[in-house]
């Protein structure tokens, strides 16, 4: 194992869940109504930073996502690839659910739930729209918080690093192909071109500036490291809450007209997280992987890099789309229901170890 490997290893073995990532719903919910009101009381302000655009990219949220996605990037060691032979069953279960598993099954139940079942309680000219955010949402393995889930589960902080730096690997070049596929399938057009610059701003330029921020850093020493991890930690999740208060000052007058759609919308990402949840740990059980591989693996299947996802859908359809909401929506159950799979995967380790 590579001194970084390493390095990065006990970081993610020994990070504890912050205040801020904890109550994360508590903070997602605070800010829906802070941008709700502030949206309702200074319309003109926040009409304005919708207009501060260039080449259709917002500016000030263009920043506050990468101050979200970059401090998350540099955690990832691409160094640790190699270590994916270690636990070729465990990856190829990691694999199978992420890429071929969540983003359609996904596509199914946006089209079963939003499509049909609950279309007549949704705003008709958002149908769409919404099921493009759940696709976006779920074509995005976890990359930060798969570590403070694994932690949590006492899993294997090698395998966990091993999977998100694979899982980033293949995001940067199959994000693309696969959100066009399945919004195709979907019957809704996006165009490429758009989409690929969004690849290029939200993947690749934060992916390249991390790394070199990361190998900076690592030349300093440990100690440097792990300070300035401390250090830049809050940042993530400070931006995207920005970014949430000013998507709800946009959202606002849609969610006071349809209060009910944001529980509609979170119906199929739950459903979603508890089936790839369950089936990634089962499938790593039929194979003989052993439990601190089976529980990381299982919650990077389950949770999302909803960070990517929310920039994605304002990048694709804007501020004030049904695609936004949908994948706050996801920010929103995020936390709570990763932390309802992290105690059950905990309380059936004699089951799993049975046999």
């Amino acid at each position: 194992m590579s001194a970084q490997c390493e390095v990065t290893a006990k970081l993610a073995a020994g990070a504890p869940m912050s205040l801020f990532e904890r109550y994360l719903t508590l903070w997602v919910f605070l800010c829906i109504v802070a941008g709700i009101a502030l949206g309702q009381f200074a319309p003109d302000v926040f009409r304005a930073v919708g207009r501060m655009e260039v080449a259709q990219v917002n500016l000030p949220v263009g920043l506050l996502i990468w101050v979200m996605i970059i401090p998350m990037l540099v955690k990832v060691d691409f160094g640790a690839l190699h270590e994916v032979r270690q636990h070729v069953r465990g990856i190829g279960v990691t694999l199978f659910v992420n890429w071929l598993v969540k983003p359609f099954s996904m596509a199914f139940l946006g089209w079963l739930f939003i499509r049909h079942l609950f279309a007549p309680m949704l705003p008709a000219d958002q149908i769409d729209s919404y099921i493009a955010g759940l696709i976006l949402l779920a074509a995005a393995p976890c990359t930060a918080m798969v570590f403070v889930w694994s932690r949590l589960t006492q899993g294997d902080p090698l395998f966990t690093l091993s999977q998100v730096a694979l899982n980033d690997t293949i995001m940067v070049f199959a994000f693309a192909p696969l959100v066009g596929l399945l919004l195709g399938i979907s019957a809704i057009t996006v165009p490429w071109d758009t989409l690929l610059t969004s690849v290029a701003l939200y993947i690749v330029i934060p992916v390249a500036l991390a790394q070199l921020w990361r190998k900076h850093l690592l030349s300093k020493g440990q100690a440097a490291f792990d300070a300035a991890m401390a250090r830049i930690g809050p940042w993530s999740i400070g931006a995207l809450l920005l970014t949430l208060v000013l998507l709800f000052a946009f959202q606002g007058e849609a969610i006071l007209s349809q209060p009910l759609v944001i529980a509609l919308l979170a119906v199929p990402i739950l459903i979603q997280v508890l089936f790839n949840s369950a089936l990634a740990y089962w499938l790593n059980k039929k194979v003989g992987e052993k439990h601190n591989v089976a529980c990381p693996s299982a919650l990077i299947g389950a949770s999302n890099f909803f960070e990517l996802a929310v920039a994605a859908a304002i990048s694709l359809f804007g501020f004030e789309s049904g695609a936004a909401l949908a994948t706050v929506v996801g920010v929103l159950i995020e936390v709570p229901v990763m932390l309802l799979v992290v105690r059950v995967v905990n309380a059936s380790r004699d089951w799993y170890e049975a046999g």
